[in-house]
């Protein structure tokens, strides 16, 4: 039964695994990391666990059976330790295999009441399979001991394995064996200092460091207690009583699952961090996008109206030409001229209407060739971008371990958006989308303008609505009238033929204006559509994934501190 403020910190550390083990499902972590931390977790309920790690070859089967008193473990100058092996206690000694393959030795030893030994496959051994046991079984640990050869301590291999237990936040004893080697004190101490400072400068701490030699341990412990006080086991069993304790036991197997969770929490909020900067910059290219489509919607707004200055002005051109027509025809010097309807018709078609039909359908055109030719340079704008973003992150992998679908679905995304924007591009028709741009846009104005007719040509439209501010005037004044009321009649003729053809000029500008500018709006709603539906799956995973990550982060971040917090408690 532990005490009140024991139960109260178990209770809590507890309730902060589950939070640190919801985040991890929640935010896809691996499978490989859910189980570390499930399994440190499961050893709350379980012995303590102390794991004996180093190379092969450095002592480590020898030093259990040094601090065991007994030969349970086999030893030899080859990798002998092919498997985890778990020492526990037993009331007579035992060797069987579970399924996960662990070997397990049971031994009549007081110690193994208490505490459960792990011995591990060498961290240098050949078959890497032993490795790999190692590392998966180092986050279970309550306590690591570190075995390293006196003749050749901190090698490269140890030295990068030193890191990867490190990263789990594991208390961490260093045992440097085979300290019979040296004929000096001196020699012993230089080695001693050599190992301090290599791991004060590698790893910025200064761990506990015992130097042994297990091989006199043992034979002093099975009869030769002269040995007893050169082997140096005193000081390190001495250590191990004092820490492992009820208190100690407690609060190291508690800081093992929350030092498990703290590097987890750790290096999933960096791997947050590190996305939210790959998607922050993917939602600048996409508000660029936007951007630039924005400021090309504006550009073809002021394109359109400029050239619809030119359309406007061949219509205005032809209204000045009729009343410059309408003041030398109707007036009295030509009375008899008047009477001649096919020959006025005529001269006004030559004189007023002239080439404005043609000018007319050119300027038309050439507003439409220019609208069609801006949505492709918009498409192109597009690709370049994308083609550039696909460039600069090519291989750019951030966050380790890889979660979920995280890179392979954005990567996939761009590329899907940069194919489609790079095959409207390559596919892109200017004469199609033109022809039906002006097919749309002549059906829209001539059918307005004949008034439930047949939809005319613009160029026909123009002829009729000029022309028909002439068909009145002429071949309807009488010889009478004229003799009798000629000069009243000619100027109210001229002012009233003025005003109709103003009028029906006017008329047809606005019918023209508005049916373009309709059209016009279509056209360009339309290629914007286009783009952003383009975007839309990129868009919106970058968005989602960013609200996620944000989110990550936060928690994340926050499990970390507390897990760390904690930790430090206990260790004070």
């Amino acid at each position: 039964m532990l005490p009140p403020d024991l139960e109260q910190d178990l209770s809590r550390g507890r309730q902060l695994l589950a939070d640190l083990q919801s985040a991890m499902s929640r935010f896809g972590a691996t499978e490989h990391d859910r189980s570390a931390l499930l399994s440190s977790i499961r050893q709350l309920d379980e012995l303590f666990l102390l794991v004996v790690v180093g190379e092969f070859n450095a002592g480590k089967s020898a030093f259990i059976n040094a601090l065991t008193g007994q030969q349970v473990l086999r030893e030899g100058v080859t990798p002998t330790t092919a498997r985890i092996q778990l020492l526990k206690y037993g009331d007579a000694a035992a060797v069987d295999t579970e399924a996960d393959g662990v070997a397990v030795t049971t031994a009549p030893v007081e110690l193994l009441r208490d505490v459960s030994i792990v011995d591990t496959p060498g961290t240098n051994a050949i078959i890497r399979e032993h490795e790999r046991l190692t590392t998966d079984f180092v986050p279970r640990a309550d306590l690591v001991l570190f075995v390293t050869s006196a003749d050749r301590p901190l090698t490269e291999t140890e030295r990068t394995f030193f890191e990867s237990i490190r990263a789990w936040g594991k208390k961490i004893v260093i045992v440097l064996n085979k300290v019979d080697i040296f004929a000096t004190s001196e020699e012993l101490e230089e080695v001693v200092t050599f190992v301090r400072s290599s791991a004060q400068r590698l790893f910025g701490f200064s761990p506990e460091i015992f130097p042994v030699s297990a091989r006199l341990a043992l034979r002093a412990k099975r009869g030769e207690p002269a040995l007893w006080a050169a082997c140096g086991f005193e000081a390190l069993e001495r250590y191990i009583t004092t820490t492992l304790d009820e208190r100690g036991r407690f609060q190291l197997k508690l800081a093992n699952p929350l030092g498990v969770g703290h590097a987890l929490a750790a290096r999933y909020a960096t791997m947050a961090e590190e996305r939210l900067t790959l998607l922050n910059d993917d939602v600048e290219v996409l508000e660029d996008i936007d951007r630039q489509l924005n400021v090309h919607r504006n550009d073809l707004t002021r394109g359109f109206d400029l050239r619809m200055t030119a359309v406007e002005k061949v219509l205005l051109d032809m209204e000045q030409r009729g009343h410059a027509f309408f003041e030398d025809t109707l007036r009295l010097g030509r009375v008899l001229d008047l009477f001649n309807r096919t020959r006025v018709q005529k001269e006004f078609e030559q004189r007023v209407v002239a080439d404005a039909p043609l000018q007319i359908e050119r300027n038309v055109s050439e507003l439409i060739d220019w609208l069609t030719d801006q949505e492709f340079r918009q498409w192109q704008a597009v690709t370049t971008v994308l083609d550039q973003r696909t460039t600069n992150h090519r291989g750019r992998m951030l966050g380790t371990p890889e979660v979920g679908t995280f890179h392979e679905d954005r990567t996939r995304l761009i590329d899907s958006v940069g194919r489609e924007a790079r095959r409207v591009v390559d596919t892109y028709d200017k004469e199609r989308e033109a022809a039906a741009i002006a097919e749309q846009a002549r059906t829209a104005v001539t059918t307005a303008a004949a008034a439930g007719g047949a939809a005319l040509g613009l160029g026909t439209l123009v002829t009729l609505a000029a022309s028909s501010a002439a068909a009145d005037v002429t071949g309807i004044l009488l010889a009478s009238v004229v003799a009798m009321m000629g000069f009243l009649v000619i100027p109210a003729r001229r002012r009233k033929a003025k005003r109709e053809m103003q009028q029906k000029v006017s008329q047809l500008r606005e019918r023209l204006a508005s049916a373009l500018r309709v059209e016009f709006e279509r056209a360009r709603e339309r290629g914007r559509q286009r783009i952003d539906n383009a975007m839309a799956p990129y868009s919106r995973f970058v968005r989602a994934e960013r609200e996620r990550w944000t989110e990550a982060r936060s928690i994340l971040t926050s499990l970390r501190d507390q897990a760390a917090t904690f930790r430090s408690r206990l260790a004070a």
